[in-house]
């Protein structure tokens, strides 16, 4: 279980991932070795899965975000694992989540522009046998970026 210091110090890695122990320590009211240890306990508990840089994507020139809605033909293991191998190894699909209802998955997918979310999804996932229906929402703004998990 999580007590009150180690959500404070898993806020506060999430808001500055670079903070050292002696950063920790001031913001906690701890000692460094103390912040150091809680902190190195959190990782191997698997409470904190990573460490990553957050890039803006325009300007890395990635300048479209779409959310790709997927319908699979059929719901057999082999289908499913066919469709994750290809989600797996596309570079412009961050994300794919599974759903309830219509749709069988949720991919977020970032492009350098609209021909090339054109070409992923009509030359790579609406051929994909497993696939029997794909429907797409351009992101025009993002009004909240992704934000830290509550603790």
């Amino acid at each position: 279980m999580l007590d009150d210091i180690d959500k404070k110090l898993l806020a506060a890695l999430q808001g500055n991932a670079h903070y050292t122990a002696q950063d920790l320590s001031e913001r906690l009211n701890l000692s460094a070795s103390q912040a150091g240890r809680r902190r190195q306990k959190l990782e191997a508990d698997g409470y904190i899965s990573g460490y990553h840089a957050h890039l803006e994507a325009s300007r890395i020139g990635l300048t479209v975000q779409a959310f790709v809605q997927v319908q699979l033909r059929s719901h057999g293991p082999e289908e499913a694992r066919g469709f994750a191998r290809l989600a797996e190894i596309r570079p412009e699909i961050i994300s794919v989540w599974t759903l309830t209802g219509d749709s069988d998955y949720l991919l977020r997918i970032y492009c350098q522009d609209l021909s090339s979310l054109n070409q992923l999804i009509h030359n790579v996932i609406l051929p994909h046998p497993a696939v029997a229906r794909v429907q797409s929402q351009i992101v025009m703004d993002q009004l909240k970026q992704d934000a830290p998990l509550p603790t």
